[in-house]
Order: C-alpha cells, then sequence, then structure tokens
C-alpha cells in the first residue's frame, strides 16, 4: 500500500461528528473531487475505507444519498454519482451557490470560519485531490482540483494556516503542493492524521541520522587517508636514512622514534605515542618524525 493511501484509511477511521463539520468536509471532497457541476457530482475512489465513509459523510451533511454507489464487495476503481436535479440543487444552494446561475466553483469561506471546519474541508480537499510521497523517498504534498479559481483560493487559506504552498498547472489540472517536511507533518496533524505526521518525522530523523552517519565516515575516511600518507613519508624517510648508514649515528631519541615507527607503520601519532616507555605526547613524537624526514631530505639533496 502507497503512503497516500495509509494516510487515507488511518483519516477514514475518524468519526463523522459535527454537522457543519462534515458539511464542510464533503465540501472540499466535492471541489477537488472527479466531477461537481449543476448536472453531475461523480466521484472516483480506490480506497475502500472512503467509499465506506463517503455516504455517511454526504448523508450527514446534505441528509441525501447517491444516486449510483457501487456494488458491494467491488474492487478497484468505485464511483459514487449524483445526477438528480433536485439532489443537485439543493447540494449547490447550501454550499452558498446560485442554482439557477451558471456554476463557478470557489471557495465559500463563509462555511469555514470555525477551525474545526477548516480542517474538516482539508481533510475532504484531501480525501478527493491529495497525494503524498513515502517520506522515505522524498517530501511531496499535492492537492489538485480542475477549477482554477479553487486552487488560487485554496492557496490563500493554507496561506492563512501558516503554510506556504506552490501552485503549477499540469494536465489540465491545478495543483497546491509544499515540499518542507515540517509543513506535511503540520498538515496531517491538522486534517487529523497524527500518525502519518509520525510516520513523516521518523523518516525526517531517520534520513538525518544516515546523512550524519555518512559524512561521519567520509571524514572518517578522509582522515584515516591522511595518516596513511604521512606514515608512508615517514617510512620513506627512516629507509632513505637507513641506506645512508646515518640511522645508526643519530640521537637515542631518534633512533628509538625510528624503529618505532618501522614496528607499526598503520598507527597514527596518538598511539605511536603511546608507545614509547615512558609514553610521550604527540607533539613530541611529531617533532621527532619531522626532525627525521630533515635529515633525510638533505641526504636526499
Amino acid at each position: 500500500m502507497s503512503f497516500s493511501y495509509e494516510t487515507k484509511s488511518e483519516l477514514c477511521r475518524l468519526p463523522v461528528q459535527r454537522h457543519c463539520c462534515a458539511r464542510a468536509e464533503a465540501y472540499g471532497i466535492l471541489l477537488y473531487c472527479h466531477t461537481f457541476n449543476s448536472t453531475e457530482v461523480r466521484i472516483i475512489t480506490e480506497n475502500p475505507g472512503f467509499a465506506q465513509r463517503l455516504p455517511k459523510v454526504f448523508q450527514r451533511a446534505f441528509s441525501l444519498r447517491f444516486d449510483r454507489v457501487p456494488e458491494e464487495g467491488e474492487e478497484g476503481k468505485r464511483i459514487f454519482q449524483i445526477t438528480d436535479e433536485k439532489k443537485l440543487h439543493h447540494i449547490i444552494n447550501l454550499l452558498g451557490y446560485a442554482p439557477e446561475q451558471n456554476l463557478v466553483l470557489h471557495i465559500n469561506f463563509g462555511l469555514l470560519e470555525e477551525e474545526c471546519c477548516r480542517a474538516s474541508f482539508l481533510r475532504g480537499v484531501f480525501f478527493a485531490g491529495g497525494s503524498i510521497t513515502d517520506p522515505l523517498k522524498r517530501y511531496h504534498l499535492e492537492l489538485m482540483t480542475s477549477h482554477a479559481q479553487v486552487d488560487r483560493e485554496m492557496a490563500a487559506l493554507l496561506k492563512d494556516c501558516g503554510f506556504t504552498p506552490k501552485s503549477i498547472a499540469r494536465g489540465g489540472g491545478y495543483v497546491t503542493y509544499f515540499k518542507q517536511s515540517e509543513h506535511i507533518e503540520d498538515f496531517l496533524t491538522l486534517i487529523g492524521a497524527p500518525v502519518a505526521a509520525m510516520n513523516v518525522m521518523s523518516a525526517k530523523l531517520e534520513k538525518d541520522l544516515r546523512n550524519s552517519v555518512n559524512r561521519r565516515l567520509n571524514c572518517d575516511n578522509a582522515n584515516l587517508d591522511k595518516v596513511v600518507e604521512a606514515a608512508q613519508e615517514q617510512l620513506a624517510a627512516i629507509r632513505t636514512l637507513q641506506r645512508a648508514g646515518l640511522l645508526a649515528q643519530l640521537p637515542d631519541k631518534l633512533q628509538l622514534t625510528a624503529a618505532l615507527r618501522l614496528e607499526n607503520p598503520e598507527l597514527p601519532l596518538s598511539e605511536l605515542a603511546e608507545e614509547f616507555d615512558p609514553p610521550v605526547t604527540k607533539s613530541c613524537l611529531n617533532h621527532r618524525l619531522r626532525k627525521l624526514m630533515e635529515l633525510a631530505k638533505s641526504v636526499e639533496e
């Protein structure tokens, strides 16, 4: 199942309670469904939970039933339809439009004055026209309608709710979307999907942790490369002094340093310094090795 499917299934478990909220949810569904005009309402869904919820919402919101509903046990795309003229006029009138005029859809903000109604409206919008990408892949939530004016007003509504959406025309439709994980979490929480919101948050934490580990590994690898490169230069200098017969003529401290480096070519300075008895400081060891390299360089010249 997709993340969108799971999120909508979570939303479907919410009870259909207050009359005003049911109407707001139904309103959001109508503005973002397949067809809503003066001659037909057509809502198409593949989510069985939404298919069960939809008749309850419309009964609570408008006190009517669909003229066409899916057959019991029907799978795939499920179609709900209203074509009865009286029912359509009833819906259009309750939503604040004039049935006798050409139906130009826009958002009637008078129906969304209460915060609970706004949340219910946005839930209906997400049911009918929303989708969300698996947050483990990327962050993207979008709401798609076929009505340009609705899309513009939806962007304004979301901004009023504290979001910063973007809009784009795509395939004959209009899309309002956002990609910030925090806004997606807040939107899902607002419409009543806290589990989905937590999943987005968990995915973000997992990504951040993985990126942090990768950065640390890359840093460690870079440091290891530097350690190996420095050790190879030190070993080359010591062998140059050996070939020149000068190693045995050096002070005891430098001879001991050369011997321990030859015995422990893989150790970083901090660990090599511990091999001395008594241990020396990393700074002291670094000074001795630099001295050996300077002597070797003078021999080569």
